[in-house]
């Protein structure tokens, strides 16, 4: 009975905090995407009166729907989805006008129209935007009740454009994204979780705890999908410093990000290979030296202040200088003597702490005499010359501007 009754209050006690956990989560989803629910609103009001004030249509349907679909696209692909949204009204209506003439409405003329949308759809080249627009709209057509008037295909298609101006225009003049700020937020799952992993590896390496090491390689693998996240971010950036000209002073900054993320991804997956031979070095039982240890912890800081730093859309010298300590002390530790894993692991804090470099905007020359200064015992004189490098400042280049290298120093 007494464990029956323990047993019952673990489970009440895990499952409040489990509830406090989950609205906290969702109150959070609901403060990141409330301006967002915003725009949908505000867009669809405009587009309506776009519509039914300024151009008589007494039933604008599908203006406020395609205001919608403009707005619930994926951040990036606006401008884009707004032709596929007009596009696909359009293939709708024509074939749903055309069969409505000739066979009437009704169950199986309403299954022939959506067939047949989506078939001409594809066949036209449309994605699966264009495609579920236009089966939308068909089923619109049969179902939906018109004034019968002469010549109503025309303000649907009208208005479906009408639709689409107002959702671009309130992403653009009316409560346009703050573009730095999306891609921070979107970013910090990904270097968040790096940094986490990372200093739960060295601590790993510090107390010789293989499972540890091993939990925080599983946890990595949660990067990936952030990472995905990350890029359609940056196109929502991109996309929003373009459209938006309160957001245009943001472009400089929103450009270091831009040329950070390639080697963002090349840290990540480096660090994946960092960690798994961690795990390895530990279950075989190498020496590990306490500069090992060091010099992941001192990585997972680099990447802690390169998220804080580009967040703020200021020149990560600081990130520079952690890295290049962190590469530091993986040559001290592969001088005192490591085993094969470990010797891997020294390797991968030398290329990670070089795509940090990368990620700083430093070019690839640059970045490999400093990694060789650094490893041969001289990382406070490799960190000073890196802090007199300029790497992209938001005045430097503009929007879109490509780095004069690419791919990840070695």
């Amino acid at each position: 009975m007494e464990l029956d009754r323990e047993r019952i209050t673990k489970l009440a006690k895990d499952f409040r905090n489990r509830s406090r956990a989950t609205v906290r989560d969702r109150w959070y989803a609901v403060r990141f995407n409330l301006l967002l629910a915003l725009q949908a609103g505000v867009a669809a009001a405009l587009a309506w009166i776009g519509s039914h004030e300024f151009l008589g249509n007494p039933s604008p349907v599908f203006a406020p729907i395609s205001a919608i679909g403009t707005l619930a696209s994926s951040v990036g692909q606006r401008l884009r989805r707004t032709f596929e949204l007009i596009i696909g009204v359009a293939v709708g209506i024509g074939l749903g006008d055309a069969l409505v003439f000739a066979a009437g409405t009704g169950p199986w003329q309403l299954g022939v129209i959506v067939t047949l949308a989506i078939v001409v759809t594809i066949f036209l080249g449309g994605g699966p935007a264009v495609v579920t627009q236009a089966a939308a709209t068909a089923v619109l057509i049969v179902t939906v009740e018109m004034p019968h008037e002469a010549n109503i295909e025309s303000p649907r298609v009208i208005d479906a454009l009408i639709g689409g101006v107002a959702g671009l225009v309130v992403i653009a003049l009316v409560l346009p994204l703050n573009p730095l700020r999306v891609v921070d937020r979107a970013a910090r799952p990904a270097l968040g979780r790096l940094s986490e992993d990372l200093s739960e590896t060295a601590e790993a390496l510090k107390t010789r705890d293989a499972p540890r090491a091993q939990a925080a390689l599983e946890r990595l693998r949660e990067v990936e999908d952030h990472l995905q996240g990350f890029e359609e971010a940056l196109e929502g950036g991109r996309e929003t410093s373009i459209l938006s000209p309160v957001r245009w002073h943001r472009r400089g900054a929103l450009a270091q990000y831009v040329e950070s993320s390639e080697y963002i991804e090349h840290a990540v997956h480096n660090s994946g290979t960092l960690i798994r031979r961690a795990v390895t070095a530990l279950e075989d039982e190498e020496a590990v030296p306490e500069e090992m240890s060091n010099a992941v912890a001192l990585l997972a800081e680099a990447v802690r202040l390169l998220r804080r730093d580009l967040g703020l859309g200021v020149c990560p010298e600081s990130a520079r200088e952690q890295a290049l300590q962190a590469i530091g002390q993986a040559g001290r530790a592969y001088a005192e003597g490591v085993g094969f894993s470990g010797s891997v692991v020294i390797a991968q804090v030398r290329t990670t702490g070089s795509d940090l470099l990368r990620a700083t905007g430093i070019e690839r020359q640059e970045a490999n005499q400093l990694v060789r200064r650094a490893a041969g015992g001289h990382a406070g004189k490799a960190a000073s010359e890196a802090a007199q490098q300029p790497g992209i400042r938001p005045s430097d280049r503009p929007s879109g501007t490509p780095s004069s290298e690419a791919g990840s120093a070695r």
